[in-house]
């Protein structure tokens, strides 16, 4: 699937620059050009938009005698002598001075040409790091050229850029191709493709100012604005790359919706039922998520709705209800989650709410192999005996044919890219139309980011906890007190309440020092001779996994011992105390989630931090997140400021993370300016559409291919 048709107009006009493929440029044959090509650069104006990294200023000579350790500098002097040396390895060693100082050049990988030239007398100019060494200041490999030629008077004019690389691209030719862009850019005049009243309004210097400034630094420029990459050169082509990414998303949205979907309505008999068999209540927030599912789905307009809720706010109840109206009105329903252990969990969930109504639900899975996996493949092909199908990335893998499949419900959405959620899409396109799509986050994601990240979403969100739900009160505790925690079990369970341990590994490692699982276990098991103490861990088979969680959960142990398997799924009410082993080196979503797996009964419920000194700043930070909030938002606000957005929604989500310039944090002031100008170019300026996304995201993959 395509990114769909750029909304008609003007016929759209690229420049030359925009189109020459890189080959054009001097010097650059087919050898080289498919080196650059996987730095994205194919074109001429790629070159354009490949963006230094940092900037190093060789508009000075420095004396050397001026140079310290740790300085990356220009110095210019005479060769007094060169030799080769074998110190466990040959060497060029280069010794110069310029009358202030000497200096060290040192060279392990050279040419007979080279060392025939670094010669006694002959006047160098040198660019590297100054290091301390055995002979006082050296330069392990400077870049040099003679300085006795010419232009022996003449310094750089500009800052330096440092581009990214790639095997067999160096820094100087990058920096000659992009000088070469630049000219060429110049003759040719690469397009502004914003409207010219648009930037007025925002006050930023026009495309061509930019990009030279951003490539060619003038002497003198603040390295400190371009490092924090907040220089308004900067911020003008951060506004363009975030623009484009909206309109990709936007674009991706109107080419669904364009695409029929089949409308279910039912006459609610399945969702009476189920409602009548809850033990509790919907709250107003559930409510008001599963009228706004339900009208979605009663049209021919295909459903984009990503419901966002915090742990244990009834996500799942909502996408069960929906689910029941597809299957009342006649149609098969996908669930995919992102591991084999949430299918499961969701599975037996499931199959608990839905044999009541005699609707069998098929669970679908990797670990699923040979007559049993084409046993459920068929009733899957069928649609009549299998309404409900749950599994992992195996749902849309070749060979999985469903019958009638009209909506898909994706759980943990930050977990899985557009591309996987596209794909199983596709599996239900049948007859021309397409099936809704409900999608469920239990990680909440900040206003700032929705706005980027999910504009082909409608977004729902559950904010508000059911009731008899408490909040749990978080402790941060130096491992020291381990004894203090291991009573504190001791009392909880003694009332009658059961309680997790958690560790990040599951066997002791030479590498890292965190408490495994099995330690901890056989050290709880010593200091608890009374309690019984289970043991959980991502290694086990499915079937030992789901014994021992079932018999936690029945109450037949009051201590269970876990890795992160435990993170999501998990939900045993009468579980009040968490303890996390090593909490500071987890994230903020990782251990919110965990947290969030007490708390889920009327009992008071603490989650204890066990952390290792020293402390990072960063890990300091997210303790004290932590200890201060259980607001799923909040946590999430502060996770995106500490980590960034590419972690926070995986890597695969969006793209967000390959920005060339953007970041979501320093430039949220832009996005509501961003998503007025994408209506605006959408509406009134489609020609300049195309060229914008293939600048900036190429031919659109990220967003729509499959």
């Amino acid at each position: 699937m395509s990114l769909g048709p750029i909304p008609s107009g003007k016929s759209v006009t690229t420049s030359a620059a925009e189109l020459r493929p890189v080959t054009a440029l001097k010097g650059v044959g087919d050898a080289l050009a498919t080196k650059l090509a996987k730095l994205g650069v194919e074109t001429v104006q790629d070159l354009l938009f490949l963006l230094p990294l940092r900037y190093e200023d060789r508009t000075q000579i420095i004396p050397i005698g001026a140079l310290r350790s740790g300085d990356r500098a220009v110095v210019e002097g005479e060769v007094q002598l060169a030799e080769l040396v074998f110190r466990r390895r040959r060497q060029l060693l280069v010794r110069i001075t310029d009358g202030s100082g000497f200096l060290t050049l040192r060279f392990f990988y050279f040419t007979a040409q080279q060392q025939a030239q670094l010669t006694r007398g002959v006047r160098l100019r040198c660019y590297g790091e100054a290091r301390r060494g055995s002979l006082g200041l050296e330069i392990v490999h400077p870049e040099y050229r003679r300085a006795d030629g010419p232009d022996a008077q003449r310094t750089e004019d500009s800052l330096t850029p440092v581009y990214p690389t790639t095997e067999g691209v160096q820094q100087g030719r990058l920096r000659i191709l992009t000088a070469l862009a630049l000219d060429d850019a110049e003759q040719q005049r690469v397009r502004d493709w914003l409207p010219s009243d648009l930037l007025r309004d925002l006050g930023l210097p026009s495309l061509a100012e930019a990009l030279t400034y951003v490539h060619r630094p003038p002497p003198g420029a603040d390295l400190m604005p371009l490092a924090m990459g907040t220089h308004p050169a900067q911020r003008r082509l951060a506004f363009e790359e975030l623009l484009a990414h909206q309109i990709s998303l936007r674009l991706l949205r109107q080419q669904i919706r364009t695409e029929p979907a089949w409308p279910l309505v039912s006459a609610g008999q399945l969702v009476m039922q189920f409602r009548q068999a809850l033990p509790f209540s919907l709250t107003q927030a559930q409510e008001r998520t599963l009228s706004e599912a339900i009208k979605d789905i009663g049209t021919t307009s295909p459903m984009l709705r990503l419901v966002q809720g915090d742990v244990g706010s009834g996500k799942t109840v909502v996408a069960a209800l929906t689910a029941l109206v597809a299957i009342e009105a006649g149609y098969q329903v996908a669930m995919m989650a992102p591991t084999e252990l949430l299918a499961e969990q969701h599975w037996q969930n499931f199959e608990s709410w839905f044999k009541p109504l005699r609707l069998p639900v098929a669970l679908l899975s990797g670990k699923l192999t040979g007559t049993a996996r084409q046993k459920t493949l068929n009733a899957i092909a069928s649609g009549v005996d299998v309404p409900l199908v749950i599994g992992t990335h195996a749902l849309f893998q070749e060979g999985v044919r469903f019958n009638r499949l009209a909506l898909v419900i994706i759980d943990e959405q930050h977990r899985f890219g557009v591309q996987q959620r596209m794909a199983l899409r596709e599996k239900g396109m049948k007859e021309g139309r397409v099936p809704h799509q409900l999608i469920m986050t239990a990680t909440p994601i900040p206003r700032t980011l929705a706005m980027t990240a999910y504009a082909d979403l409608d977004v729902s969100v559950i904010d508000e906890l059911p009731p008899g739900r408490t909040p749990v009160s978080t402790v941060v505790l130096p491992e020291t007190r381990r004894d203090t925690v291991v009573a504190r079990i001791a009392a909880a369970c003694r009332e009658g309440r059961q309680a997790y341990w958690v560790c990040p590994l599951i066997e002791e490692s030479d590498e890292l020092d965190y408490q495994a699982a099995e330690a901890t276990h056989a050290a709880l098991v010593s200091a608890l001779p009374s309690l019984q103490v289970g043991l959980v861990h991502g290694r086990l088979t499915s079937k030992k996994k789901e014994a021992m969680m079932a018999s936690f959960k029945r109450g037949e142990l009051n201590l269970l011992v876990a890795t992160t398997v435990i993170e999501v799924g998990v939900d045993v009410p009468n579980a009040s105390l968490m303890v996390i082993e090593n909490a500071e080196r987890m994230g903020l979503a990782q251990l919110h989630q965990l947290r969030g797996r007490v708390g889920r009964g009327a009992a008071e419920s603490t989650c204890v931090l066990l952390y290792r000194a020293p402390l990072s700043r960063l890990a300091q930070e997210r303790l004290d997140v932590m200890r201060s909030t259980t607001d799923g938002f909040k946590v999430s606000e502060r996770d995106l400021e500490l980590r960034g957005p590419g972690e926070l929604l995986g890597t695969r989500q969006t793209g967000l993370v390959q920005m060339k310039v953007a970041e979501l944090i320093r430039d949220a002031d832009l996005l509501p300016r961003v998503q007025k100008a994408a209506e605006q170019l959408i509406s009134h300026h489609p020609e300049s559409i195309r060229p914008l996304l293939r600048r900036w995201i190429g031919n659109g993959e990220q967003y729509g291919q499959v």
